[in-house]
């Protein structure tokens, strides 16, 4: 009996060592760990609807589309989805110019199919969030053609001035789009503002009655069940009332958008206060529905700038803004001491309690494929999907896809580009990351019918060997990859652990994910096109032993594969792995265990 019983307490003794070594509950839950919102710590993906399925051969993405393809959303195993805009609209920005924000464009379909696609969205356990675009309205907006008339309940809904003499406008303020940002319609005597497209007057967020209606158009949607709103361009949405010139940053170029100071059309103090207003909305919708309305926030701007946005300190703001840094700052030269600056540099300056989020693409700018190379757009993904915080995933990406630059002057669409000549459209053009998603190796890459005359955009043509079909079939692949790192966030470690990073000696960017009482995880990613030697120690000096969880497609290392040379690790170029590290103090530990047990047996036979 007493045989039985020194067995029975040094078994446990040995499980209670091998989970605090491991950091599992059988239950796999932590119950002394807070209980994080839906939203925090998700990867949420980002639609284009025109580009991501067609379903009645016209050749232009739409919401049926979606629908029928939402199932690849819960396979790659993503939080949330965000919906570039659906809302009416004639295009002439493709839906980012809105004619009417309560109802959605016949292109994608009708309300009854974003109802549907809503429904069976949250069927799915799938968040949906909608684009919203407070800083104008389209032209053919009934506010604006009212306005534009002359209405006085309507005139006050957007900016006018006077201009100058001789008819010059009122300043030298230009578009995003590369003209002027003032337009007189014939017969007004009056200028309007419009800080992109002259199709896309800016709203007078002076006049109450103008935010009035946002709130309404607000409400609106949260009472569909829309879960939450990514605002755009939300530091547009003042001007300096002085309406003064902008200075030039270099006097000696000429006048264009890039060469000036928007210090009187962005980032007024007044936009960050329009925000934590809308933000007491979204908490008093959130306690009506018992569920978080989620608010991100669009603004390229500095870092400084970019924090406001998060609150005041008094007033909360967005949930989070969105982190451009590794868009604006991190290059194909980048090494790995710039990447722990992005990085650090925004965990730092973060307020307490805020949550980080990494945004690498989007519908705006080059993919990373295009931007990095294809030879490392896995490593990017490693990367992105390790880090604290939001992941936000932008259509293909998950896939590998790449810029299709061969788009013609004659077939471009982006207003942005179309402004401009071909000499120079090819610099300014968003269409090269806006073509269709590419499903498979099929007629127009499956994303419509193969009797389509033409696609809205053409197809990249290296639709026949880069599609998902393919990458679903391939024993590895960057889509495979994706599924693992989403899956792997679940993880405790991921989801509440410690990040600390290095800039390793011969340009390896690395950081440690540590919990106490959990696993440890080291992520390295190597920045140089060849391979690199690499001792561990020098990230976790108590490295024993290393066990691969994730790795690149292309790696030699393969999962569940134990290293124990871990001084002289060879990590080959562009290569990006996730470790879960066992350190001497926990193999000790187990070891000594062991020893103990075995030493008891042999006295008990």
């Amino acid at each position: 009996m007493k045989r039985v019983q020194v067995l029975f307490w040094l078994g446990l003794l040995v499980a209670v060592v091998s989970a605090k070594t491991t950091g599992r509950e059988e239950d796999g839950h932590d119950h002394d760990l807070p209980e994080l919102d839906w939203w925090e710590g998700g990867v949420f993906y980002q639609i284009y609807p025109r580009s991501f399925k067609d379903s009645n051969g016209d050749g232009t993405g739409d919401i049926k589309g979606i629908l029928e393809k939402l199932d690849h959303l819960v396979d790659l195993g993503v939080t949330g989805v965000w919906f570039s805009p659906l809302f009416k609209s004639p295009m002439k920005d493709f839906g980012y110019d809105i004619s009417d924000f309560l109802d959605v464009d016949p292109t994608f379909g009708t309300m009854k199919d974003l109802e549907d696609l809503l429904a069976k969205a949250k069927q799915l356990g799938i968040k949906v969030i909608l684009d919203f675009v407070p800083n104008h309205t389209s032209d053919e907006h009934e506010w604006f053609v009212k306005s534009k008339s002359g209405d006085p309940d309507f005139r006050d809904f957007y900016v006018w001035k006077d201009g100058k003499a001789g008819g010059l406008p009122p300043n030298n303020w230009q578009s995003v789009f590369h003209t002027d940002a003032w337009t007189k319609p014939e017969g007004s005597t009056q200028f309007y503002l419009h800080q992109f497209d002259k199709g896309q007057p800016d709203l007078n967020y002076e006049n109450p009655k103008v935010k009035e209606e946002m709130k309404k158009m607000i409400e609106f949607w949260f009472s569909k069940g829309v879960d939450g709103f990514r605002i755009d361009a939300i530091n547009h949405a003042y001007e300096d009332e002085r309406f003064l010139d902008e200075p030039l940053i270099d006097e000696n170029r000429e006048l264009f958008y890039e060469n000036m100071d928007h210090k009187y059309t962005m980032n007024q103090d007044k936009s960050y206060s329009l925000i934590y207003d809308w933000r007491e909305l979204f908490d008093k919708w959130s306690v009506e529905t018992k569920q978080t309305k989620l608010m991100m926030t669009e603004a390229y701007a500095n870092l400084e700038q970019t924090m406001r946005w998060y609150g005041d300190g008094t007033r909360k703001g967005s949930h989070f803004p969105f982190n451009f840094a590794m868009i604006n700052r991190v290059t194909n030269s980048s090494g790995a001491a710039q990447l722990k600056e992005v990085i650090d540099e925004w965990l730092d300056t973060m307020p307490k309690g805020a949550n980080a989020n990494w945004v690498l693409g989007n519908h705006d700018r080059p993919r990373i494929a295009s931007r990095f190379g294809r030879e490392r757009a896995a490593s990017f993904a490693v990367l992105e999907l390790t880090l604290p915080g939001i992941a936000v995933v932008y259509y293909g990406e998950e896939i590998g896809m790449e810029d299709y630059r061969d788009i013609s002057f004659e077939d471009t669409q982006d207003p942005q580009a179309a402004n401009t000549n071909k000499e120079i459209y090819q610099l300014y053009s968003r269409d090269p990351v806006r073509t269709p998603f590419q499903w498979d190796s099929s007629a127009y890459a499956g994303f419509t019918a193969a009797t389509t005359v033409k696609t809205w955009l053409p197809v990249h043509s290296n639709f026949k060997e880069l599609n998902l079909a393919a990458q679903k079939t391939a024993p590895k692949s960057i889509f495979k990859l994706y599924q693992q790192l989403i899956k792997l966030r679940s993880d405790h470690t991921f989801m509440y652990g410690d990040f600390e990073s290095k800039a390793l000696i011969n340009n390896v960017f690395g950081y440690t994910r540590k919990l106490a009482e959990h696993k440890t995880y080291a992520v390295v990613v190597n920045m140089n096109s060849a391979d690199v030697q690499l001792n561990m120690k020098n990230l976790e000096k108590d490295t024993q032993k290393l066990k691969v969880v994730v790795s690149t497609p292309e790696s030699k290392f393969e999962e569940n594969q134990e290293i124990t040379d871990v001084e002289n690790m060879i990590l080959e170029s562009f290569d990006a792995v996730v470790f879960e590290v066992v350190t001497a103090g926990s193999s000790a530990l187990v070891g000594s265990v062991l020893l103990l047990l075995g030493a008891v047996l042999r006295a008990l036979m």
